[in-house]
């Protein structure tokens, strides 16, 4: 039974990183109808930046959370300005969003291979201790927790926002309709400006929660895979559907892993989201859309 509680645990903290990531492809997708695949340049930024203020400027660890946050949140924005703002002026078909987010991802990791940070692995200095905290015979590694905790209470402010507040509801306006929205007289562009502001910050902070579990290099954002495939299952344009979905992914992923072998994870993974698509395109929360992409 410990055995069982300790894979849970585990789930619940990749898992919730996996949230962090998802819930920026859902924005974007609940707003823009299509998938933000530079979203996985954003969160590799953000892990460099925490990073370098560590090791380069040395910051205090929750500085550098901030400064983190921020950065990836500037690049979000500057991304959507130069990438898809003109882009939604022309009325362009989503196809091309697609292909200039993927362009943008690539970008993003060959500029910092071909620049002075090159391709090397980088790892985080120790922060914390590596003595587990002990609940019986359930080991909660300091890292995991913190990634738990940050993760959710980052989650609940981000759907207090979108529920509860004037910006919240111009948010859930515009995903229900973009053009009735307008004429109500919401800003659309703040709008926008907004879901990618919030998705870059989350996106910095995952990023940085994944650095220091694990390591940074230029292909890190490839885990945005899991992430993509958390929001495919919930449900995309559903940011609950994303955070259910991710906690999912996570326990599936560490069961897999505790109970039979880590080269059969990504199998599982991949083949959940063919079986979604299959059977239930729209997810565990997601609405029927005219477009998917």
């Amino acid at each position: 039974m410990s055995g069982f509680l300790q894979q849970v645990v585990n789930g619940l903290s990749i898992g919730s990183v996996y949230a962090l990531m998802a819930v920026g492809y859902s924005l974007v997708y609940s707003i823009m109808n299509f998938s933000n695949f530079a979203h996985g340049g954003v969160i590799m930024i953000g892990a460099y930046i925490g990073y370098f203020c560590l090791t380069l400027l040395n910051v205090p660890f929750f500085v550098a959370f901030l400064l983190s946050a921020i950065g990836s949140g500037l690049l979000a924005v500057s991304m959507e300005r130069v990438v898809y703002r003109p882009l939604r002026k022309r009325n362009a078909p989503f196809l091309y969003f697609i292909i200039s987010a993927m362009g943008a991802s690539i970008f993003l990791e060959n500029i910092v291979i071909a620049s002075p940070i090159g391709p090397t692995f980088r790892t985080y200095p120790a922060i914390f201790s590596t003595t587990p905290i002990m609940l019986g015979n359930i080991a909660l590694g300091r890292i995991d927790l913190l990634m738990f905790v940050i993760s959710t209470v980052s989650l609940a402010a981000l759907i207090f926002i979108i529920e509860k507040t004037k910006i919240g509801l111009s948010i859930r306006a515009t995903s229900y309709n973009i053009k009735g929205s307008t004429l109500m007289g919401v800003n659309v562009d703040m709008v926008i400006f907004i879901i990618f502001a919030m998705g870059g910050i989350l996106a910095g902070l995952a990023g940085m929660l994944f650095g220091m579990k694990y390591t940074v290099y230029p292909q890190i954002g490839n885990i945005t895979t899991k992430s993509f495939i958390a929001a495919v299952f919930g449900g995309l344009g559903s940011l609950q559907g994303a955070v259910i979905g991710s906690i999912l992914l996570g326990l599936i992923e560490t069961m897999v892993s505790g109970y039979f072998s880590s080269q059969y994870r990504d199998l599982i993974a991949f083949a959940l989201l063919i079986f979604v698509l299959v059977a239930k395109p729209t997810g565990l929360m997601g609405k029927n859309t005219e477009d998917k992409a």
